[in-house]
């Protein structure tokens, strides 16, 4: 098995509750019909949750992209992942858990439908 598809494995069995509560109203197209894939590889990176058909990357930070090292290495990645043509959008996981349908009505406007 390659060390990829085992790290999104691990990931995915490691997943914060902020990554379950979004993935809940992501999966199965439940977000205006459109497919998400989650701990989708892209580069040496693997995204938290990845929308191919509208080219979207949606990322969760936890307290330690709160550090200024850190930011500056998420909007390295987030300017990588950007070249390539796919909108990045962050939240933090406390957004997640506090502002959910908020959350998702951002990343609804991200994909371009209405909720």
């Amino acid at each position: 098995m390659r060390r990829s598809l085992r790290h999104r494995r691990q990931l995915r069995r490691a997943s914060t509750d902020a990554e379950l509560v979004l993935w809940y109203h992501l999966r199965d197209r439940r977000l205006a019909g459109i497919k998400f894939r989650r701990q989708h590889p892209f580069g040496r990176f693997i995204l938290d949750f990845f929308c191919e058909e509208r080219r979207l990357a949606v990322e969760l930070d936890g307290g330690q992209h709160f550090d200024a090292a850190k930011q500056r290495y998420d909007e390295r990645r987030s300017a990588f992942i950007r070249e390539y043509g796919i909108t990045v959008v962050r939240f933090s996981n406390d957004q997640v858990m506090r502002e959910r349908w908020a959350v998702l009505e951002e990343i609804a406007r991200a994909l371009g439908v209405a909720t």
